[in-house]
């Protein structure tokens, strides 16, 4: 590396000549590729920022002028330019670099974000803000034009465009979110750039009347005469009727246009869009030619692109496989999803039954509301969301799909604590947040066979929304064979009793860790009874009246929040049934989880398997042993 190791600010950026900055340019690729390579990440996003990170960081005077990232996973180049290059191979390790922008990773990251659609409101606070206080530093949002199909970004460019703050939007378009673009907004930007013609001309054409005598005054005559005229030559450019001023499109990897652009701009007033044409993959052809899977690789070797494949199966494709099975018995079930028919297991349904998969684009809310409306004419609609992102679509969960009591089916991936992502995409609020929702049904599957068996309930379910989570997980077996089978609303699974004096309730995908700690367990002459819980809404009351009579020691397991989650329901539910009886909970506290492997989160939220059996015992200690027979204890706890 000759550049990269000398750049501990980009102050060095702003000297170096054109030849260096494209040497540059080929380092942070190098970096990029081999630290992915081996930690994963995303990829082919970053790849395509390189020169236009390199270019904001030359033309802009950070951190004082500051730059707004979209997501953040675009913004692996940042973080090199930025100091971090020394410690850029703990990307996404445990205790190392975020994979996403954080406010208290380093200065420059102005503001974090590890969802779409942010930047421009934010930029547009920092600007404002700015101007309150008498500053004059210069804000930029970078947003991609799959961030567009949100409508945050709509009431961001909505607001700046009234208000005509000094802000500058560029809008990094390289047709692509994570999969490919839909809509019709991916179909006007494809215009915006087959007509760069006409902004070219429009330009040149002002600067030679310019040249002229009484110049401005024709300019002005000439924009008169192009306001009437433009919805002949140009169907709809809505930034310049939002208020931005658009300038563009300008080749996002060509440093000897962008930076001179960008100097340009620099100096402009209000609200600019800048529209840049960037490659996602830029430079590794493997990236360019599929970027939806290198968009966020497992590890590879970057000289021949060969990555291993996965032998276990996932909790995704045994979703993936169960929903195009259904969808071939029942033409009422279709799909949505929201940019996301990889990541979430439907490309087989999407190729299968073309006409019910609808992919949204980044637009969670839309999804759910889009949902319920089919619902309301009798299809079955499962909306396959991450539980992260689905969080966005609380309030159509709520009001139009559960004050209606209709039949939206919420299959929410990658719950519980996801692994390398952090914090920004752990799914642990989904629990607490249906489960508050009037009309709701909640569930989570403790394995493959009961997530095939759960969504044909969800299914045939007809009294409202029902919701069922599972994991970012792998399996041990293969797909399973024995077709799903309806489960009674709201009934748990007894695993087994004992005659011990603790029982765990355990909810969900975190039944393996369950099992492990009873194995520890075991080895102390413990032998705790087990229940899976299967429904967190409703929950099965004659179970917890058993429990309680029959084991002084209870404790619930969950992969999600403690607050207001499954264990948080098991509470309310024996102190409204009278029960003098208590329930421990072990699930996530309320602190952010940081980055790392699933394990060393489990282990720090306290649901690892030694966690959780440590914490049984400790519950038995503070209980004491009770010798009362079976009948003594259900006389005891009846109030």
């Amino acid at each position: 590396m000759k550049y990269l190791p000398k750049i501990n600010t980009p102050e060095p950026l702003r000297t170096m000549t054109m030849v260096e900055l494209k040497e540059l340019a080929q380092e942070i690729r190098q970096v990029i590729l081999s630290t992915v390579a081996t930690n994963g990440g995303h990829l082919a996003s970053s790849l395509g920022t390189v020169e236009l990170s390199i270019a904001l960081h030359r033309v802009f005077n950070t951190p004082h002028d500051k730059l707004v990232w979209d997501v953040g996973h675009q913004a692996y180049p940042h973080k090199l330019l930025t100091g971090r290059y020394p410690r850029f191979a703990s990307l996404r390790k445990e205790k190392g670099l975020s994979g996403f922008l954080r406010r208290d990773e380093s200065e420059y990251d102005v503001f974090g974000a590890g969802h779409a659609g942010t930047s421009i409101s934010a930029a547009l606070g920092l600007a404002q803000a700015r101007d309150i206080k008498g500053g004059s530093f210069k804000v930029v949002a970078i947003i991609g034009d799959g961030s567009m199909s949100c409508g945050l970004p709509f009431e961001g460019l909505n607001n700046a465009g009234s208000r005509e703050t000094d802000l500058l939007v560029i809008l990094n378009d390289n047709e692509m979110s994570i999969s490919e673009n839909v809509g019709a907004l991916s179909k006007y930007f494809n215009w915006l750039v087959q007509s760069s013609l006409y902004n070219r001309t429009k330009a040149e054409a002002h600067h030679l009347v310019k040249r002229a005598p009484l110049g401005d005054r024709i300019i002005h005559l000439i924009r008169r005469i192009e306001e009437s005229a433009k919805g002949l030559i140009v169907p709809s450019i809505f930034f310049e009727d939002l208020g931005f001023r658009y300038i563009g499109p300008v080749d996002g990897h060509n440093l000897d246009e962008l930076i001179p652009t960008l100097q340009r701009v620099r100096s402009l007033k209000g609200p600019i869009l800048l529209h840049a044409i960037t490659r996602k993959g830029k430079g590794y052809d493997h990236a360019e030619d599929d970027a939806t899977f290198w968009h966020s690789p497992p590890t590879f070797k970057v000289e021949t692109g060969e990555y291993k494949k996965p032998s276990a199966t996932t909790f995704t494709q045994v979703y993936g496989e169960t929903l195009v099975e259904l969808a071939r018995e029942d033409p009422r079930v279709a799909a949505i999803t929201a940019a996301m028919a990889t990541g979430t297991g439907l490309v087989k349904f999407a190729r299968t039954f073309p006409d019910r998969f609808i992919d949204v684009g980044i637009a969670e809310a839309h999804a759910v509301t889009a949902a319920a409306g089919m619902a309301a004419e009798g299809l079955r609609p499962f909306v396959t969301i991450y539980s992260g992102f689905m969080q966005r679509a609380f309030d159509s969960i709520a009001h139009d799909a559960a004050l209606q009591k209709l039949p939206v089916i919420l299959a929410m991936d990658r719950a519980g604590l996801v692994g390398s992502d952090g914090p920004t995409h752990h799914g642990l609020l989904d629990i607490a947040f249906c489960r508050i929702i009037p009309n709701m049904v909640v569930m989570a599957p403790k394995d493959d066979i009961e997530l095939r068996d759960m969504m044909l309930t969800a299914k045939e379910y007809t009294a409202g929304p029902i919701a069922f989570r599972y994991p970012r997980a792998a399996l041990s077996g293969q797909l399973p064979q024995r077709p799903p089978r309806m489960i009674p609303i709201g009934k748990a699974e007894v695993i087994r009793h004992t005659g011990g004096p603790v029982v765990i309730l355990s909810y969900g995908h975190i039944y393996p860790n369950v099992v492990a700690a009873t194995d520890i367990l075991a080895s102390e002459g413990v032998n705790p009874a087990i229940i899976n819980a299967r429904f967190a809404k409703p929950l099965d009351r004659e179970m917890l009246l058993e429990a309680a009579a029959r084991y002084p020691v209870m404790l619930s397991v969950e992969d999600g929040t403690a607050a207001g989650g499954f264990g948080s329901a098991v509470n309310e539910a024996l102190v409204e049934m009278g029960l003098d009886a208590h329930c421990e909970i072990i699930g996530v506290p309320d602190i952010n989880i940081e980055h790392g492997s699933q394990e060393y989160q489990h282990d720090l939220a306290g649901i690892s398997p030694g966690k959780i059996a440590q914490r049984v015992m400790n519950a038995i200690d503070r209980a004491g042993c009770d010798t009362r027979t079976l009948p003594e204890r259900v006389k005891q706890v009846m109030l």
